[in-house]
């Protein structure tokens, strides 16, 4: 009989467990999914046209786009405490989402009270001593110290406190989409430096044969 009952709580365990991991899906933020397409995206946020700024188009195309849920009458989005959203697009996938949290809906809270907050979500937090940065976003151009920290094989949702806004914040990527993004911005910022040595190159040379043509002319009509 004792083996029987420790077999059954050991089965619950199990069981509960398993709920638990399941309900830790690190690829979501309330309605919205790591990998969705921009236009279901703007369908869901009612975004249309699709209203987004292209950081670049080469040799990937990165998107961004700004939702500000205040403005939206889905009460099931729980916008009440969120000031806005930067979703960013890799070829038209979304690899990122930064939550900016409203300064008023957080006043007061410290970074403890946000862990616990989010954990109830996303499980268990990581207190890694590592910094994050956001090479697509103008508001959060420097590095940022990581509060804390979930994730898993696939994704990372990050808590950061925004310096310049003076808030908190919560930013979450596939790591894959997010590791080809890097890629391609770095290889972007590559081509750019290339093509504005080139511009220079050029610039000088015809700096140089104009120079050269006035010189030929007025060696001809010149008079001393």
């Amino acid at each position: 009989m004792k083996m029987m009952r420790s077999v059954g709580i050991f089965l619950v365990v199990i069981l509960l467990s398993a709920l638990l991991v399941r309900g830790q899906d690190l690829s979501k933020y309330r309605g919205f999914s790591l990998g969705m397409s921009l236009p279901e995206l703007s369908n869901q946020v009612d975004l249309r046209p699709l209203q987004t700024k292209l950081i670049q188009k080469r040799p990937s195309v990165i998107q961004e786009l700004t939702w500000w849920p205040s403005g939206s009458s889905d009460c099931s989005l729980e916008a009440d405490s969120v000031g806005q959203i930067f979703f960013s697009f890799y070829n038209g996938e979304l690899f990122r989402i930064l939550v900016t949290y409203d300064r008023d809906a957080t006043h007061g809270l410290t970074a403890e009270d946000m862990v616990e907050a989010i954990s109830t979500k996303y499980g268990t937090a990581m207190r890694p001593a590592d910094e994050i940065s956001f090479p697509t976003n103008e508001l959060f151009r420097s590095t940022q110290k990581v509060i804390a920290r979930w994730e898993d094989s696939q994704y990372s949702i990050n808590l950061v406190r925004s310096t310049f806004l003076n808030s908190f914040a919560l930013v979450m990527f596939s790591k894959r989409l997010d590791a080809q993004a890097d890629a391609a911005i770095a290889k972007f910022i590559k081509l750019e430096g290339q093509e504005d040595s080139q511009k220079e190159i050029d610039r000088q040379k015809k700096e140089t044969d104009d120079l050269e043509a006035a010189r030929q002319k007025n060696r001809k009509i010149f008079r001393p």
